[in-house]
């Protein structure tokens, strides 16, 4: 079984690099410092991909979202709104677990043999809640309300929060472009040291920023128990063992609740339940019972 679970391991890390050097592949950006601005840019690719990176190839649904919210011409982002629903709909948190550039780095920090690892950090229980305040705040009420006479709002999320944003987009920019390293202010030293400390924390307790801080991770979080891709229990597979709430490192006792809000489907319950009781659910034979799910 450990065989199984190393082998989903592997084919998930392959699969994130992949995603990520193909959403991200623009190294003539990472050259000249300049960003990509072709007609591929206007479209989100479904994590976090911030648009002002040299590298990215689309752009970030959260950016794209403050982008119509604080923008005096439309308030209602359709658009944006409806990617969200579209990859949400299809695979909820899937999309953390497989698909995020910034969860990939999380994920490879983790296996650094430095500390005593952890799950979770401290006051867990209520710092997972922190995820949808920072959306509700940050990215939409902020952006859409604290505006300029002319109607003009700032991207408050990516201005002074997203980690993903400095790690792949400022510090690249400032890194070959020597006009931006002159305009280096507070703002920029803030983020650097919000990015340093949930990278230390990333080596220590698994993925804290998907956890506590994604606001990407807490829309598609609504979408888990309706996605097309989620899991079912069998419960009558089930032992009742635990090995499955064990080898969760999202802290989720799939038995109680294979669709957790929490889930990043990265597929471990599954390739490590002894009785193979955790399943996908398979649309094509049908709804699965209510009781399966509780």
């Amino acid at each position: 079984m450990d065989k199984k679970v190393r082998k989903n391991k592997h084919k998930r890390l392959l699969f994130q690099a992949a995603w990520t050097a193909l959403t991200n592949g623009y190294l003539y950006g990472f050259v000249s410092g300049k960003i990509y601005t072709g007609k591929i840019k206007d479209f989100c690719v479904p994590g976090l991909s911030c648009y002002s990176c040299p590298g990215a190839l689309g752009s970030c649904p959260i950016g794209a979202l403050q982008a119509q919210l604080n923008s005096p011409l439309s308030k209602i982002p359709f658009y944006v709104l409806g990617i969200l629903i579209f990859f949400g709909s299809l695979f909820g948190r899937f999309v953390c677990g497989w698909m995020c550039p910034f969860g990939l780095v999380q994920d490879l920090l983790y296996k650094i043999p430095l500390f005593k690892k952890r799950k979770n950090l401290p006051g867990d229980r209520i710092l997972r809640m922190l995820k949808y305040a920072v959306l509700i705040i940050f990215v939409i009420l902020l952006p859409t309300f604290d505006t300029d006479d002319a109607g003009n709002g700032e991207p408050y999320y990516c201005e002074y929060i997203c980690p993903s944003g400095t790690l792949f987009g400022g510090i690249p920019l400032v890194t070959v472009n020597s006009g931006l390293r002159d305009a280096i202010g507070f703002r920029f030293w803030w983020k650097i040291g919000l990015l340093l400390i949930i990278l230390l924390s990333s080596v220590k307790s698994y993925r804290p920023f998907c956890k506590y801080l994604c606001p990407l991770g807490a829309c598609y979080s609504l979408f888990n128990p309706v996605a097309i891709y989620r899991y079912k229990l069998n419960k009558e597979k089930c032992t009742g063992c635990g090995a499955c709430a064990v080898i969760c490192k999202m802290g989720i006792d799939p038995v109680k609740n294979p669709n957790s809000l929490e889930c990043i489907r990265c597929g471990e319950c599954l390739t490590g339940c002894p009785s193979h009781a955790i399943e996908k659910y398979n649309p094509i034979k049908g709804l699965a019972k209510e009781s399966d799910y509780e």
